[in-house]
């Protein structure tokens, strides 16, 4: 009808349709521009005259569960598109819905639901909770409490505590720290060394860690039981005073008692297995399990064979250290026939048995001999050693606060309290201010709470036990109501002059271990392309000397030092250069002189430089340019 109008002004009079027409396309724009987009699932599917009222219609329908409790509507009114989705991968959270300021979980459904009349399925189809996805929380107006309600609000929390992922729930009282702490105790508590599966005897993990005594933390949260974590707890309850120590714990070190950690504070048990198979071979030849005999081309020596067993694998219980086999294994030779000192041609055996790494040492505590998924003989043997804690180790509270052990005393030379009691920890006073951790004073008063009380706290998210709690607690008990006590000095046994503050603090073994990282080296293997030192722990390597640290001795002029560290210990090489024409020369052995393949002179002289400055002119030499390395006598 519109095309048919512009056509008919166009042919009456010339001036007036375009007039007209303008006036029809802009009314066209501006409906198109009112219309909302509608998507499903990402796919256009239309337009709709207004997106606000369909959307709440939709979510009506919902409620009254005639559409699927599943799907979810978000209207973006700055661009006028309305989003419907229902497809799967999207993480939705459960809400109480609140229409005109007033929650539609009424006290009566409430005492329904705890008698057991009405279920949480049966809250859902009333429309009563409802599952909202990232993007439909977009149009949500949430309350944390029933009592911050107001008539904005759409929705408000099942829970305060659910704000917070998994992991930051089982923390106790996050809401007391700083966010950066909070993500920083989060990732620490995947790194804590417990109870990772009750059934790790008859695992064979790669690399595995257990606690001899984990505890169950004395402040803990509803998530935390819920989840039941007590049944694969990963720390122990340390009593922890909060003071400097001689030096010892300045920055995030800690001082720890060393006579707590012989009777099991913080022990663990390194796990690791160790594999090799009867690799099949192109040839049809094999691998063979068993005992090496001297005739074997790289057999290492009795001493490295002296705990296998007559079928070539170590028997469980023994100790072993570093490069001492546990399977002993030969392979066939890299060629079929070799030719032996008298000519006669024979096959020789190679050497290639498992053993462990230099460095490392155990326990054996477990051998598997079965079928790999390639069908050949597969050996898998778990090592395990124990880890004590020493000088060096990390540990960590559940609020961020991580420390290494800076000094081990015994426990006659600590602090302790007027009833004899002597922390396992001493904290600096200094990592608690510009850190913002209130949530680690605060456990520490739960935990102090707990033990005199007898009873777990609950540490839960914006409901847990409060500090008024505590302090009533322990004041009925004797204590002082901030947790404070005067202690004195184990060492000359005069009262400290202040209070302290102490209790105990669930803390976490983590898995950064001095005994896992140690690594020093006084000379080892090389590269065999620069004749550097490797590089890694793993490999025997040494220790980077970087640019910064030559910058260092550069500034405080300490020429020879720089000399030895960067060639001396490196890479160090004696070359022939020609006197003449400054090319490399060799040694001729046949007529014992040096000679310079270039001139041919016998005008040589040996030059002391890195191997890598001469690997650097080879490579130069490759790109047809020509370096010279001109030589004069010292003046």
């Amino acid at each position: 009808m519109e095309r048919v109008i512009i056509m008919a002004g166009k042919m009456k009079s010339p001036a007036k349709p375009k007039a007209s027409s303008t006036k029809v396309q802009k009314a066209k724009k501006t409906e198109k521009k009112s219309n909302t987009a509608v998507y499903l699932n990402g796919n256009l599917m239309g337009f709709h005259p207004d997106g606000s009222s369909i959307a709440a219609r939709m979510r009506e329908k919902r409620r009254t569960n005639e559409l699927n409790y599943e799907t979810n509507i978000f209207h973006n009114s700055r661009t006028n598109e309305l989003f419907i989705n229902t497809d799967r991968g999207r993480v939705r959270k459960p809400y109480v819905v609140v229409e005109e300021g007033k929650s539609r979980l009424t006290p009566e459904i409430l005492e329904k639901v705890r008698s057991g009349a009405l279920s949480w399925e049966h809250l859902v189809k009333m429309g009563v909770i409802e599952y909202l996805d990232a993007e439909e929380e977009e149009n949500s107006l949430i309350a944390l409490n029933e009592e911050d309600i107001t008539p904005d609000h759409t929705h408000f929390e099942v829970l305060p505590s659910t704000i917070f992922g998994v992991t930051a729930s089982v923390l106790p009282y996050p809401e007391h720290n700083s966010a950066p702490r909070i993500t920083m105790a989060c990732s620490m508590a995947k790194q804590s060394l417990g109870l990772y599966a009750v059934n790790f005897n008859h695992r064979f993990d790669t690399r595995s860690y257990i606690m001899y005594y984990p505890q169950e933390p004395l402040v803990s949260t509803d998530l935390y039981k819920t989840l039941q974590l007590k049944k694969k707890a990963a720390g122990q309850n340390f009593v922890v005073a909060i003071t400097a120590y001689e030096g010892y714990n300045m920055g995030d070190g800690t001082v720890v008692s060393r006579s707590a950690i012989d009777r099991g504070l913080g022990r663990a048990m390194m796990l690791k297995t160790y594999e090799t198979e009867e690799r099949l071979y192109p040839g049809g030849q094999k691998d063979k399990i068993e005992v090496p005999t001297p005739d074997v081309v790289g057999y290492r020596g009795e001493e490295s064979y002296r705990f296998l067993d007559e079928d070539g694998i170590v028997y469980p219980e023994s100790r072993v250290g570093g490069k001492d086999v546990i399977v002993g294994k030969t392979s066939p030779p890299r060629f079929l026939e070799e030719i032996s000192v008298f000519g006669v041609v024979e096959e020789k055996k190679r050497e290639s048995s498992l053993s462990l790494k230099s460095g490392e040492k155990g326990i054996i505590d477990s051998v598997m001999v079965t079928e790999a998924p390639s069908g050949n003989r597969l050996v898998k043997i778990k090592v395990r050693s124990p880890k004590i804690p020493e000088v060096g180790d990390k540990f960590a509270s559940r609020h961020g606060q991580k420390g290494v052990i800076g000094l081990m005393l015994k426990q006659e030379d600590m602090p302790f309290t007027s009833d004899g009691i002597s922390p396992d920890l001493i904290l600096n006073p200094h990592a608690i201010p510009s850190r913002m951790t209130a949530g680690h004073l605060l456990e520490t008063l739960g935990g102090k709470a707990a033990a005199v009380g007898g009873m777990l706290r609950d540490g839960t998210p914006f409901s847990g036990d409060t500090e008024d709690d505590y302090a009533e607690l322990l004041k009925k008990n004797g204590f002082d109501e901030h947790g404070e006590e005067w202690l004195y000095d184990g060492i000359t046994g005069k009262k400290i002059k202040v209070k302290l503050f102490i209790g105990p603090v669930y803390y976490q073994r983590l898995h950064h271990l001095v005994s896992n990282k140690m690594h020093v080296r006084s000379r080892g293997p090389v590269q065999m392309l620069t004749l550097q030192p490797t590089e890694g722990r793993a490999r025997e390597g040494g220790l980077r000397f970087g640019e910064m640290e030559r910058d260092c001795l550069i500034g405080y002029g300490a020429s020879m030092v720089v000399r030895e560290r960067l060639l001396e210990e490196s890479d160090k090489t004696i070359q022939l250069v020609c006197n003449n024409c400054g090319m490399f020369a060799y040694h001729d052995y046949v007529k014992n002189k040096d000679v310079c393949p270039l001139c041919g002179t016998e005008d040589i002289s040996p030059i002391e430089m890195s191997y890598a400055f001469k690997l650097l002119l080879g490579e130069i030499r490759s790109l047809f340019v020509f370096p010279r390395i001109v030589l004069r006598d010292k003046a």
